[in-house]
């Protein structure tokens, strides 16, 4: 029997945040019915397409339920009452009233289900001066600082590759929150509403930079920080083939084994005293060999120096596949299968079996009821 075995999720959440926030707590055991428009929620139409199904939709909806239901329709909500008497937690997406104007806000619900855990995810929450502003992920990212840490004024911006607002500020603040509720609610008997803003979160991973700024009188600007562009020690460099090595040589005897490996000058190794001058020379080294021979190098010295992998070659890479990170698959209702977005979910709390499981089709369960 899995942890969360015995628990009931309502999700109205729709594209990636609450999505992923439920198969998470599916993946554990959950029962998870998404509550969707009659047409289908928005990831359906998000290309590719896998089979008769959006192959993003297919991937975030492993084993999920389906409720087609037009919540602006007389007796949409009498006709949730059945579920929403049964459910322990409530996921939703919405921009801060539209639950409540739909008669479905957490003060509504609150009386008539008071165990009930109730997850309202939004961009910059459900108060304050920018709560009913649109936006997506790479525009919390903006607002929070995170991408100002790494951007040097007047250089080449480059598109952030990891929806880091939408998953590490929505999805995984949202389960987080979700099992500390369900413990609070094991300790009172009471449910609560959590306020999960994304932009939140971005603060968080800006904590070296606000910890320096707080300590120094002066907040680092865009490339400034250790660990965002001012160390040789820990940066990409290009390598002779057009592509990159990753170098994360903090510490004194990681950055000895990567001087001496790669052939840097002893009066270079000294970094500190012009960090510009040993990057520069670290950059033409690197650019004079392509990757291969970088990786047959560095690899084996275990001096945290890494040829970048492209994604085809993660989904191959022995360690991952060992670790099986890409054994849960999904099929759509056609047939045609795919690997589930892989989750960091302990084996501990998985099912025993890496069991194949369908994602559903529109209202696929509109008459199973509670």
């Amino acid at each position: 029997m899995q942890p969360l075995s015995d628990l009931l999720v309502l999700d109205f959440s729709t594209l990636l945040p609450g999505p992923m926030a439920s198969l998470f707590l599916a993946e554990a055991g959950a029962r998870v019915v998404k509550v969707e428009r009659p047409e289908g929620e928005d990831m359906r139409r998000y290309p590719p397409r896998l089979g008769d199904e959006a192959a993003p939709f297919a991937a975030l909806n492993r084993g999920k339920e389906s409720l087609a239901l037009d919540l602006k329709a007389a007796g949409a909500i009498e006709r949730l009452r059945p579920l929403l008497a049964r459910a322990d937690i409530l996921i939703e997406q919405f921009r801060p009233g539209v639950m409540a104007r739909l008669g479905l806000g957490y003060a509504e619900l609150k009386e008539a289900y008071p165990r009930l855990i109730y997850c309202s995810i939004s961009g910059y929450g459900q108060a304050g001066p920018r709560a009913n502003e649109a936006g997506h992920d790479i525009n919390y990212q903006a607002i929070g600082g995170l991408l100002g840490q790494s951007l040097r004024r007047g250089g080449v911006a480059p598109q952030p590759p990891a929806l880091v607002a939408d998953i590490a500020g929505g999805s995984m603040p949202a389960v987080l929150n979700i099992l500390l509720a369900l413990r609070e609610r094991d300790r009172t008997g009471k449910g609560c509403h959590l306020d999960i803003a994304m932009t939140d979160a971005m603060a968080c991973f800006a904590w070296y930079g606000l910890a320096t700024g707080q300590a120094s009188g002066r907040y680092p600007a865009g490339g400034e920080g250790v660990l965002t562009g001012a160390s040789p020690r820990y940066r990409l460099y290009a390598t002779g083939d057009g592509w990159f090595l990753a170098v994360g040589a903090l510490e004194e005897k990681f950055w000895a084994t990567f001087c001496t490996a790669i052939g840097l000058e002893e009066p270079l190794r000294h970094d500190a005293c012009d960090p510009d001058a040993t990057g520069g020379r670290i950059a033409q080294i690197i650019a004079g060999q392509p990757a291969a021979h970088w990786r047959a190098l560095l690899e084996p010295l275990d001096c945290c120096c890494t040829v970048v992998r492209s994604l085809d070659e993660a989904v191959a890479d022995p360690h991952l596949t060992a670790r099986g990170l890409f054994d849960r698959q999904v099929e759509e209702p056609s047939g045609r299968r795919m690997v589930s977005t892989p989750l960091p979910l302990a084996p501990v709390f998985r099912d025993a079996a890496p069991a194949l499981r369908r994602s559903p089709a529109v209202g696929e369960h509109d008459g199973e009821g509670g």
